[in-house]
């Protein structure tokens, strides 16, 4: 095995014996070891008490972060004639509509999210198993299938995150970065576990959120105490 760096090796014994802290000590640790020579991304997972595979179990949704999430965010917007020219004002990168469709289909994917006015569905509709599988596919269950095209890029824009469960019930999403300061950091936390916490489906049973944790790109993880982190202690 491979040594650790003395980097690592110190972000290790910081992180050593600390398991479910409250959120200011472990945005505190994530942050003070996210010492790479580019600003890390501050990332969080919460493995929820679902069963994805059941559609009454399903967790998807959007927040939009008080801080945004420090990441530019380019977007693609199917749309003709004046909903296309709403895009392009509002600052989609890319819009189009059977041309965009045949970039997509050539392999070439240039954007973060994917917008479409719902007219445009029959044509996104065929780029499903190339969107699909990278979380991109419009749907308007979280406002990507809208006539509100301005709102829509405005808020990919200013930092809106996607979440969606996994196979194995767990959420995970990039809520910063590691120059943001620690209140941002803690804020975006607080705002994204509300925002899955109210997403919670009406067939999960028992416990919903089992464990949380927090990250940076290249350091180790801590796990939060989920009382602290949900605001119910």
């Amino acid at each position: 095995m491979a040594k650790l760096g003395k980097r690592a090796t110190a972000a290790r014994e910081a992180f050593d014996g600390k398991h479910n802290v409250a959120v200011t000590e472990a945005v505190s640790l994530v942050k003070d070891n996210a010492k790479a020579k580019f600003d890390e991304t501050i990332e969080i997972a919460l493995h929820l008490g679902i069963d994805p595979r059941h559609a009454d179990q399903m967790v998807r949704g959007t927040v939009n972060l008080p801080n945004g999430t420090g990441k530019t965010v380019r977007v693609a917007v199917f749309a003709r004639g004046p909903k296309a020219e709403e895009a392009q004002a509002a600052g989609a990168d890319i819009v189009g509509a059977e041309d965009l469709m045949e970039t997509v289909q050539s392999g070439k994917i240039d954007f973060d999210r994917c917008i479409a006015t719902p007219d445009m569905m029959a044509i996104v509709g065929r780029l499903g198993k190339v969107l699909g599988p990278r979380n991109l596919m419009p749907n308007p269950r979280v406002g990507t299938v809208t006539m509100d095209i301005k709102e829509a890029v405005e808020a990919a824009k200013g930092g809106q995150v996607q979440f969606k469960a996994e196979k194995a019930g767990v959420v995970h999403a990039g809520i910063g970065k590691a120059s943001f300061t620690a209140a941002k950091i803690e804020e975006n936390v607080m705002a994204f576990v509300d925002a899955v916490q109210k997403a919670k489906p009406a067939g999960a049973k028992g416990t919903y959120m089992k464990k949380i944790s927090l990250s940076s790109t290249m350091g180790p993880g801590v796990s939060l105490d989920v009382a602290n982190a949900t605001g119910n202690e």
